[in-house]
């Protein structure tokens, strides 16, 4: 039974795009491959590749990636073409659409979230961290 990867980053080849804790990107996104943003980011993103936001990262736009893991902050609007996990530090207002989406608990979203798969929204406990 093969067991699917959870990592963001694994099974990936090419070296992801950063952006840093202290950097600021004023100005739309797009681009092929992973994105991984600590920083903030003022503009839309067009991502063919996944996205993970961490914890310190802020997007304020409305953004089109693959795959994403959210543990930051989004004002604008996030439309995933498959998975989407929303972590327990995210905040997300704007609305959500993915094939199938988990949030954990303490996420905030403020807006609709569509799950385009038609399966229900997976609720979990965050277990990194020391949750």
């Amino acid at each position: 039974m093969s067991q699917q990867k959870r990592r963001f980053l694994e099974g990936t080849s090419a070296t992801p795009t950063f952006i840093g804790t202290e950097s600021v990107f004023v100005g739309n996104i797009r681009g092929p491959g992973d994105f991984v943003v600590s920083g903030a980011v003022h503009g839309d993103g067009e991502l063919q590749g996944g996205l993970n936001l961490s914890t310190t990262g802020i997007w304020n736009g409305f953004i089109q990636a693959e795959r994403a893991i959210i543990a930051g902050k989004i004002t604008g609007g996030l439309t995933v073409r498959d998975k989407l996990e929303i972590g327990y530090t995210a905040v997300i207002r704007g609305k959500v659409s993915a094939r199938t989406v988990a949030i954990a608990t303490g996420a905030i979203v403020d807006g609709e979230i569509e799950v385009t798969s038609g399966s229900a929204v997976q609720q979990f406990e965050e277990k990194r961290d020391g949750r």
